[in-house]
C-alpha cells in the first residue's frame, strides 16, 4: 500500500495513471477512537464519532478506517505483540471474582426479572400460591415471548431502592431472605466486571445471617 504525499498528487497521477483528487481524500485527523477490530487480514478502526440527538431519534456519524495489515510487516509485528500480551494474560483472574459477604449492591437498582418457574419456586419456598406471590411481590409485566411475568418489587416505588426480600443482619451487612428460592436472574448474576461491588467489606469473615423472609400473610395469620 502506497502512502500518498498530498502535496504531490499530480505527480502521483502521472507516475501511476491513477486519478487522485483532493476532494476524494479524508484528511481529518484520527482522534477519539471508539473501536478497534482485528481479524486475520484486516484492522478496522472506528473513530471521530458524532451523535446528534433529536426529539425522537439519534443520528450517529462516525469514520471508519480499514487496512489490510497482513501485507505490512510493521503492522504484522505490532499485532503479533498484542496477541503475545493476550496469551500472557489469558488466565488472569478479575478482582471481583466473588461477591464480598453482605454486599447486596446488586439488590438495589437492579430489577431481577422472574419467569413462571421462578414464581412457582418462590411460592413453594414461602408456602404461598403462585398467584399470591404475583399479587404481592411481583411488578407484573409480561414479556413479548411470554417467558417473563415481571420483576421483583422494591420496598418502595423507587427503582434504586432495596429488593423486598433483602434482609439486614446488622448495619451494612445484608443477605437474601429467600436465597434458596431466589429467581434465576439472581442465581446467574456474576460480580465479574461489576463496578458496584462494595470493596470495603471484609472477605475474611463468614456472613452471619438472620431469620428468613416472612410473608405478610404469615405475619397476619399469627396475629389472629
Amino acid at each position: 500500500m502506497t502512502t500518498i504525499d498530498l502535496t504531490a498528487l499530480r505527480k502521483f497521477t502521472l507516475e501511476t495513471g491513477q486519478p487522485t483528487h483532493p476532494e476524494m481524500l479524508d484528511t481529518v485527523p484520527m482522534e477519539h477512537v471508539q473501536d478497534i477490530e482485528i481479524d486475520q487480514e484486516h484492522i478496522t478502526i472506528t473513530y471521530n464519532q458524532t451523535i446528534n440527538h433529536y426529539y425522537n431519534t439519534s443520528e450517529n456519524i462516525e469514520r471508519e478506517w480499514i487496512y489490510k495489515y497482513n501485507e505490512d510487516p510493521e503492522f504484522v509485528a505490532a499485532v503479533a505483540k498484542v496477541i503475545d500480551l493476550a496469551r500472557k494474560h489469558l488466565h488472569d483472574l478479575p478482582e471481583n471474582i466473588a461477591c464480598p459477604p453482605g454486599c447486596a449492591e446488586c439488590c438495589s437498582g437492579y430489577e431481577p426479572f422472574v419467569s413462571r418457574s421462578d414464581v412457582e419456586r418462590i411460592a413453594s419456598h414461602l408456602h404461598l400460591t403462585p398467584q399470591e406471590v404475583l399479587d404481592e411481590y411481583i411488578v407484573k409485566r409480561t414479556s413479548a415471548d411470554g417467558y417473563h411475568l415481571g420483576w421483583i418489587r422494591k420496598v418502595t416505588d423507587d427503582i434504586a431502592d432495596q429488593c423486598v426480600f433483602l434482609k439486614e443482619s446488622r448495619p451494612g451487612k445484608f443477605y437474601c431472605g429467600i436465597y434458596e428460592g431466589r429467581p434465576d436472574d439472581c442465581r446467574d448474576f456474576s460480580p465479574i466486571g461489576c463496578t458496584d461491588v462494595d470493596t470495603t467489606l471484609s472477605r475474611n469473615k463468614p456472613l452471619k445471617i438472620g431469620a428468613p423472609f416472612q410473608p405478610k400473610r404469615r405475619k397476619n395469620s399469627r396475629r389472629k
